[in-house]
């Protein structure tokens, strides 16, 4: 599901009776204090769904596929997401019912 998905389903909710820019707006909102809690270096964690967090990863050297040739890669922080509980309950459900 891509934003702008989330966006139209959010629009298209009856019970809501949103328009489409406060759907618009409600989403970047969200996205926003997501990506800024995540830039403080702060963990998310929605009960349910998940959690993002942020791991570290130290400077390593790599190689460049295409000629061999090593190079180094810089720490870095990345954003990490770990399903929740319910969340990987659901997936499984979903996945798993048909493959019996």
């Amino acid at each position: 599901m891509k934003r702008s998905d989330l966006i139209q389903k959010l629009y298209l909710k009856d019970s809501l009776e949103l328009s489409l820019e406060d759907a618009t707006a409600a989403v970047n909102h969200i996205i926003g204090r997501m990506t800024d809690a995540l830039g403080r270096g702060e963990r998310i964690e929605i009960r349910g769904f998940g959690a993002f967090s942020l791991n570290h990863r130290e400077t390593r050297m790599g190689h460049n596929p295409m000629t061999g040739e090593s190079v180094r890669v810089p720490e870095r922080y990345v954003a990490r997401f770990k399903p929740g509980k319910l969340l990987r309950e659901r997936v499984n459900a979903k996945f798993l019912e048909g493959s019996s």
